[in-house]
C-alpha cells in the first residue's frame, strides 16, 4: 500500500490531540507529532525499505545524518558522520554444490543444503565425522560435547539448537557461538542435524526456499570477509534421509539420539561416524558499501567525558521483494523506523535545555541488522570510540498501544537493570518477564554483537499488558517482515513518544551516574564474555 511521504491534516490533527503530557521545567519535551514525522519519511515508499547498500537506504542515512546537525552534535567518525561498511554478498550455485555421504550423493536443495562461501567458484572437501551432540564446548556450565572426542581436520555432525532446559538467552548464545566451538576444537567443517522439535517447527521446504537466499559479511582491512570461525570452510545441514545415511552402522541409531534429544537436559553423547563425506560447494560473490550513521554529543564532566554510552538503531529494512497484492515495498515503519525515530528524540532531549550528560553519548544508525547484525559488528570490530561502557539498543518497539510494561533484554545481567527499573517507576511502567523466550530475542539485536565485546548491554520491548499480547502477536503473525509493515498500521504516536522519554531516562541515568555499568558477578555473560571486567554483587 502506497502513503504520502507527510502526513494528511487529518492525521496531523488527530495526532496533536494526543499530544503527550506537557513535561515539568527543565525536563525535556516529548511529542507523538516529532516522533510521527521521522518514522512517516523512513517509512515512505520512496525510500524503497531502505534495504542495506541501495538507494533508498542512502537517502535514510542521509536524513539521519542531518537530523544528527542540526541537533548540533558531531561527526564520530573524524569528520563525517558516515562510518562505510565494505560488505560481501554471498550466494549458493545450487548446479555445483552437493554432499556425498559414504559414496552416495545428495545434491544442495534435495535432502541437504549447502552454506555458501565468501570465497569466489567451486572448492571441496573431504574427511571423516564425528557426531559432537549439540556441539556446545561450555563446561562451566556443565555441557562439554567435545570431551574425549578426536575431531582435528575433520567434520563435526551436530544437532541443532541447545538441550531443554537451559534459560533462553543463554540458549540463543551458546547456539550462535557453535562454529566458534568447534574451530577452538579443530573441525574443518560443520553438519547440522535437524531435531524433532526443529522439524516440526520449520518444514524442511521452507529450510530449502531460504538457503537459495545470499548471505552477508563485512570485509575487513586485511580485504577478507569477518568469518566468526574462519577455519570451518564448509557447512550443512541434513534432512532425515541424508542424516540416517550419515548414522549407517553407528553404535546409535539416528532415531535414538532424536529420541534422547527431547528428553528434558538431556545431552546425548559424541562418537565417530563410518562414512566419509565429502563437500561440494561453489559461490558467487559480489561486492557493495553501506554506512553506519554516527554522531558523539560530548560529555560534561571532564574525568567521566571519556566514557561513551552508546545508543543504537538500525537503519536498514528489507527493501523490495515478496509481492503481496500491489505491494512489494518493505517499509520497515515498526521494524525499525521506530526505533531510529526514538533515537533522534533522545538525541534530541539530551541536547536540549540545560547541562549535557556527564558522559559522553555515542548515537548510531547501523547498516545490515537484517543481514545478520553486521553492522553493529563492524562497529563493534572497528570503534569510533576508545571507550564504551554501555549500550541502549533501540530496535521495533511494537507501538500499536498504550503499553504499561516492557520487556528489558540484558537488565537480569547487569546494573543497567535497576537503572531501567528505575526510568519505568518514574513513568508508572513497569518490567516484565519475556513472554516470547522460545525467540531468542537476547541475540537477535544488534546490542549483541557488543554483548560479545563484553560491554554490559539493555534493550527494551513493548510489554503484553493492557492489550499488547494480542496487538504484539498480531503484528508478528501479520505485518512482521511483510509489505504490511507500513503507515497504515494503526499507530499508538503518543506510545512512540512515551517509548522515547523511557529510553531517554535509562540513557541520561547511565551517562549521569557515578559508576559505569557492570555485570554482576553471577552473569554467565559477565563471567564468559568479560571475565576480567570489574563487576558487581547483586
Amino acid at each position: 500500500m502506497r502513503h504520502a511521504l507527510f502526513g494528511t491534516a487529518l492525521l496531523a490533527l488527530t495526532a496533536s490531540s494526543i499530544s503527550f503530557a506537557q513535561a515539568p521545567a527543565g525536563e525535556p519535551e516529548f511529542t507523538p507529532e516529532r516522533f510521527r514525522s521521522h518514522v512517516a519519511f523512513l517509512g515512505d515508499d520512496r525510500l524503497e525499505g531502505r534495504d542495506a547498500g541501495t538507494r533508498g537506504y542512502d537517502l535514510g542515512a542521509l536524513y539521519v545524518a542531518t537530523q544528527f546537525e542540526g541537533l548540533g552534535l558531531k561527526p564520530a567518525n573524524g569528520d563525517s558522520w558516515y562510518q562505510q561498511v565494505p560488505f560481501v554478498k554471498f550466494a549458493i550455485d545450487p548446479s555445483r554444490s552437493a554432499v556425498t555421504v559414504g559414496g552416495r550423493r545428495f545434491a544442495h536443495g534435495a535432502e541437504v543444503t549447502v552454506s555458501p562461501s565468501a570465497e569466489q567458484g567451486p572448492r571441496t572437501f573431504e574427511a571423516p565425522v564425528v557426531f559432537v551432540g549439540y556441539g556446545i564446548d561450555a563446561p562451566e556450565i556443565g555441557i562439554d560435547d567435545y570431551k574425549g572426542l578426536d575431531v582435528r581436520g575433520k567434520i563435526v555432525a551436530m544437532l541443532g539448537g541447545t538441550p531443554k532446559g537451559l534459560p533462553s538467552d543463554i540458549a540463543a548464545h551458546l547456539n550462535s557461538e557453535k562454529r566458534r566451538m568447534a574451530e577452538k576444537n579443530g573441525a574443518a567443517g560443520i553438519i547440522s542435524l535437524r531435531t524433532t522439535r526443529e522439524a516440526a517447527m520449520r518444514p524442511w521446504a521452507r529450510a530449502v526456499a531460504r538457503a537459495g537466499e545470499p548471505a552477508m559479511s563485512w570485509v575487513g582491512k586485511d580485504g577478507k570477509a569477518f568469518s566468526p570461525a574462519p577455519a570451518i570452510g564448509f557447512r550443512a545441514t541434513f534432512d532425515t534421509p541424508a542424516a540416517e545415511a550419515l548414522f549407517a552402522g553407528a553404535p546409535r541409531t539416528l532415531a535414538q539420539v532424536l529420541a534422547d534429544a527431547e528428553r528434558e537436559g538431556s545431552k546425548p553423547k559424541g562418537f565417530a561416524l563410518k562414512p566419509r563425506v565429502r563437500f561440494d560447494q561453489a559461490s558467487t560473490v559480489e561486492r557493495t558499501t553501506s554506512p553506519n550513521v554516527l554522531a558523539v554529543l560530548p560529555g560534561s564532566d571532564p574525568t567521566l567525558a571519556a566514557e561513551h554510552v552508546l545508543l543504537m538503531a538500525h537503519l536498514d529494512g528489507l527493501g523490495v521483494h515478496d509481492r503481496e497484492g500491489d505491494d512489494d515495498i518493505h517499509n520497515g515503519a515498526m521494524d525499525n523506523a521506530t526505533g531510529v525515530a526514538t533515537l533522534i528524540e533522545v538525541a534530541r532531549a539530551m541536547t536540549s535545555g540545560g547541562q549535557r550528560p556527564k558522559r559522553s553519548i555515542l548515537l548510531a544508525a547501523v547498516t545490515a541488522e537484517e543481514d545478520g547484525l553486521l553492522g553493529a559488528q563492524y562497529l563493534a570490530n572497528n570503534p569510533a570510540v576508545e571507550k564504551l561502557v554501555g549500550v541502549v539498543n533501540l530496535d521495533m518497539p511494537v507501538l500499536l498501544y498504550d503499553f504499561k510494561d516492557v520487556i528489558a533484554f540484558g537488565a537480569e545481567h547487569s546494573t543497567m537493570g535497576p537503572i531501567v527499573a528505575r526510568a519505568g517507576a518514574r513513568m508508572g511502567v513497569k518490567l516484565s518477564p519475556d513472554p516470547l523466550p522460545q525467540e531468542g530475542l537476547f541475540t537477535r539485536s544488534d546490542h549483541y554483537r557488543f554483548v560479545q565485546q563484553g560491554i554490559p548491554s539493555v534493550f527494551l520491548m513493548t510489554g503484553f499488558e493492557n492489550g499488547g499480547q494480542e496487538k504484539f502477536t498480531g503484528f508478528l503473525s501479520g505485518a512482521y517482515h511483510s509489505p504490511k509493515d507500513d503507515l497504515n498500521l494503526p499507530f499508538d504516536w503518543q506510545a512512540g513518544a512515551k517509548f522515547a522519554k523511557l529510553n531517554y531516562l535509562i540513557a541520561r541515568e547511565i551517562a549521569d551516574a557515578p559508576e559505569a555499568p557492570r555485570w554482576y558477578s553471577d552473569s554467565f555473560f559477565g563471567k564468559t564474555l568479560a571475565p576480567n571486567a570489574p563487576k558487581a554483587k547483586r
